[in-house]
């Protein structure tokens, strides 16, 4: 089964538009996760970027508290984001790229140029008992280099399918290309995540990639929930994700 984990990011966003720099206001991202496990989600995902644009240290630590499912941590590989996982030890972290003029995480991550330092992180969070997931682009020399971190999952991005949806060559293009780095992650022992920029709508055009494992939805979701609320966002994708079936 196809598993959803409800990226909460952008909540958070909401909440730092007015409240910002105060010990309290709302949105309450954590009031939030506990509604998309209500709902069915599968896991629950926060971007502690090195700014805070939005999620914060005390949401993070009270996800950890109060959330039944699964932590995802999504995270750059830096010192202090790194003590501050091994402190509050989620299920997992998933590392991606961090630039501080982006609204959002954009591009994967290049794991070919940073191998050494992403294996010594890998180690040191797996030795913590925390999974580690490397978001990157659908590149066969990402997939292998993923690999020989040692990590147990890629993410992959989405993105490019996402902004491609619309044009029905540069789709199928982008489809081919995930499929492709799905079934080399397969082969190199690489579980498969992917995520960014999916929707109830377009979703339906990757269920042709094989040995999907979860996939991490935040932005699509939020804005759902301003017309339908976050409950009935989830299950909605929910039930578009159970035409999900993994042939392979």
């Amino acid at each position: 089964m196809l598993k959803l984990g409800v990226n909460i990011d952008h909540v958070a966003t909401l909440r730092e538009a007015r409240y910002k720099g105060r010990a309290t206001g709302e949105p309450d991202p954590v009031a939030a996760a506990l509604d998309c496990e209500a709902a069915g989600a599968h896991g629950i995902t926060a971007h502690l970027r090195e700014d805070r644009r939005h999620i914060l240290d005390r949401d993070v630590w009270a996800l950890r508290e109060a959330i039944g499912t699964r932590l995802n941590l999504e995270m750059a590989n830096t010192p202090e984001i790194v003590g501050i996982a091994l402190d509050v030890k989620p299920d997992i972290v998933c590392i991606v790229p961090e630039k501080r003029e982006e609204i959002t995480t954009e591009g994967g991550l290049d794991v070919v140029g940073a191998v050494d330092a992403l294996t010594e992180t890998r180690k040191r969070l797996n030795d913590a008992g925390i999974e580690v997931s490397l978001f990157i682009a659908p590149e066969g020399a990402q997939v292998e280099a993923a690999a020989r971190t040692g990590s147990q999952f890629i993410e992959l991005h989405t993105g490019a399918f996402a902004e491609a949806f619309e044009n029905e060559d540069a789709r199928q293009r982008e489809v081919v290309r995930l499929t492709a780095a799905a079934m080399q992650a397969r082969e190199v022992g690489l579980q498969v995540n992917a995520g960014h920029g999916l929707t109830c709508a377009n979703l339906p055009a990757i269920f042709g990639v094989p040995h999907l494992v979860e996939l991490n939805i935040g932005h699509h979701l939020v804005s759902r929930s301003v017309t339908i609320g976050l409950p009935s966002a989830v299950k909605e994708m929910l039930s578009v994700m159970k035409g999900y079936q993994d042939a392979a």
